[in-house]
């Protein structure tokens, strides 16, 4: 199930997320295990909320997320510039100056900037860009070969939240870049579609030649208890066991359904892969050297 809010209209406010995070039920989490995919939040005026947004969140604040990965056994956290942020990077910056060994994270950010911002960005923990094409707050798809170009002299990775359906469309542009790709949430599109669907194959494509996908945001390709997702991430699995990472999607934002508690969710992944060796690699080793945490 997938909402998608038209910003020409009120944000609306979506809630927070689950109390009292948890642990999965089914498996033990590995030590090491990376959680690759998550948000902190601000709260205006001190961190402004862009005006073309597609939701209005309340406060997500580092201790909350540190507690989270404490809750749920994770050593080590990814942070994704959230879209209301806009490519004001500033909360996640100062989350990652201050937690320097757990945390790495992925900025949205503005061509044309000084060397020296760039530089900033990689030494307190940016490992690469995002382009965000399906909410407001993000950068123009448009653009697409220039990221690519900081991206690879920056030595970074170009993060990609898109839809599958219009994969087809984008895949001749990508392939051409010459940095790592990421692709967001399983190619965030109706799971309902299948495996079968024309753009999901395409994501098949990308990532048995090279490409990263997370295995996240189930939330938003499915209604609960999200069991049209299974084969989705039981398929990219197979097509790139070693380029498959893990994401919790915290706080789970414009999520006005089910608020799942990441215990649930990692519940859910031990479904997906339940392979035990297989599950530590997605959660700790690939994503240990994606984002260059000490490999433990």
């Amino acid at each position: 199930m997938i909402d998608h809010v038209n910003a020409t209209t009120t944000p609306p406010d979506c809630p927070g997320p689950a109390a009292n995070p948890r642990g999965p039920g089914t498996f033990k989490v590995p030590k090491g295990a990376v959680d690759t995919h998550a948000h902190v939040i601000g709260v205006p005026p001190d961190y402004p909320l862009v005006p073309n947004r597609s939701y209005t969140a309340p406060a997500a604040p580092a201790e909350k997320y540190l507690a989270m990965l404490d809750g749920t056994g994770m050593t080590y956290g990814v942070l994704i510039q959230v879209s209301v942020h806009g490519t004001d990077n500033r909360l996640m910056l100062e989350t990652l100056r201050a937690n320097p060994k757990r945390l790495r994270g992925v900025a949205v950010v503005d061509l044309g900037k000084s060397d020296e911002y760039y530089s900033e960005l990689k030494e307190a923990g940016v490992t690469g860009l995002r382009i965000n094409v399906l909410y407001g707050g993000g950068v123009s798809i448009d653009l697409l070969e220039k990221y690519g170009d900081l991206c690879a002299e920056m030595g970074w990775h170009l993060q990609f939240l898109l839809d599958t359906r219009n994969l087809p469309d984008l895949a001749p542009r990508i392939r051409k870049l010459r940095v790592p790709i990421v692709v967001d949430h399983m190619g965030h599109f109706p799971a309902a579609e299948g495996v079968a669907s024309p753009g999901f194959q395409e994501l098949l494509r990308l990532v048995s030649e090279g490409a990263w996908v997370k295995l996240s945001g189930a939330y938003r390709l499915s209604a609960p208890f999200y069991r049209e997702t299974v084969p989705l991430a039981r398929a990219l699995a197979v097509a790139a066991p070693d380029r498959c990472v893990w994401g919790s999607d915290w706080p789970h934002v414009a999520n006005w359904h089910h608020m799942p508690n990441v215990g649930e969710l990692l519940d859910l992944f031990g479904e997906w892969i339940p392979d035990e060796n297989l599950r530590r690699r997605i959660l700790a080793d690939n994503a240990q050297l994606l984002y260059g945490f000490p490999l433990v």
